[in-house]
């Protein structure tokens, strides 16, 4: 009877180990567009397909997470152009999300669309999950998302807690030999994979970095404990911002941060009092002053 029970742990265990659930949660679609000339559409459903495998059964940590911990998100790829039967350009659109503790509200933490985007494809050929030997550019595009996905959202659970993810990230762009991949990874393109990379990681834009923890996990997560606490984090999260946006001006990852945070924001402080409301105002569109239309809205209460 002892040996029975010992291997019904055993049984058990392994089964719990199997419930563990991968870091990424995914919904992946592949669009062609209708101006297609030298491919059947069809063969998309299998990318599709792929791609959706790749990223969300790969294990891309040594972490352990629950299937409700798991990051999601959606990738979006429209196929602009097809130069032969198996080149392609396309468009990507990814957007990450996180859950925001205490309550059933989710928040969005990345929201980049990568344009022109050149790579070669032939059905059911495999996707390479390798960051140190380039391969082929779909491949390291898609890896470098991963992993700027899961260094992003590190960042706002601990203080620049996603650093050696974005260091791999790092590490693909710069292992993508000289011309390959168009301009998306070229250091002298303001918005290229290599550059925003880069300038997330130069220690000037530390700050941008500390906003992230300081806007979700000192911010949103604590909103439903005492709200004007979690504002004034996300305050001061602006406020980094906005010190490394007066620093480098332009700066791409200033950029991304806004881009998924904007409207966001606004809802959040719209609701605020008349001097937080001015306060607010006052940074966003010093930061971001080409959707001042966006921010207007803060003072139509």
């Amino acid at each position: 009877m002892k040996m029975v029970r010992i291997n019904l742990s055993i049984i058990i265990l392994f089964m719990g180990l199997n419930l563990v659930a991968q870091e990424l949660d995914f919904n992946v679609k592949v669009i062609a567009s209708p101006s297609l000339s030298q491919v059947d559409p069809k063969i998309f459903n299998s990318l599709e397909g792929q791609i959706e495998e790749f990223i969300n059964n790969t294990k891309w940590t040594d972490d352990e997470f629950e299937e409700e911990e798991r990051i999601k998100g959606n990738l979006q790829i429209t196929i602009t152009e097809d130069i032969s039967p198996t080149s392609f350009v396309a468009d990507i659109l990814i957007q990450s999300i996180r859950p925001v503790f205490n309550s059933d509200y989710s928040t969005q933490v990345i929201n980049y669309k990568d344009e022109g985007i050149p790579f070669t494809y032939v059905q059911l050929q495999p996707l390479e999950n390798n960051v140190n030997d380039y391969k082929d550019n779909l491949s390291s595009v898609l890896l470098f998302y991963v992993y700027y996905v899961l260094g992003v959202d590190y960042d706002t659970f601990s203080p620049m807690g996603g650093e050696r993810f974005l260091q791999m990230a790092r590490n693909i762009a710069s292992i993508v030999p000289p011309g390959s991949g168009g301009n998306g990874w070229s250091i002298s393109v303001r918005d290229s994979r290599t550059t925003i990379i880069e300038t997330l990681l130069n220690p000037r834009s530390r700050r941008v970095r500390e906003a992230y923890y300081y806007y979700h996990r000192l911010g949103l997560d604590e909103a439903s404990g005492d709200l004007g606490k979690a504002k004034a984090s996300m305050v001061s999260a602006i406020k980094d911002v906005q010190a490394v946006n007066a620093a480098a001006p332009n700066s791409m990852a200033v950029q991304m941060f806004m881009d998924a945070k904007r409207k966001e924001i606004v809802e959040i402080f719209k609701q605020s009092d008349t001097r937080q409301i001015s306060q607010m105002y006052d940074m966003l569109t010093e930061i971001d002053p080409s959707q001042a239309k966006v921010y207007n809205e803060l003072r139509q209460k």
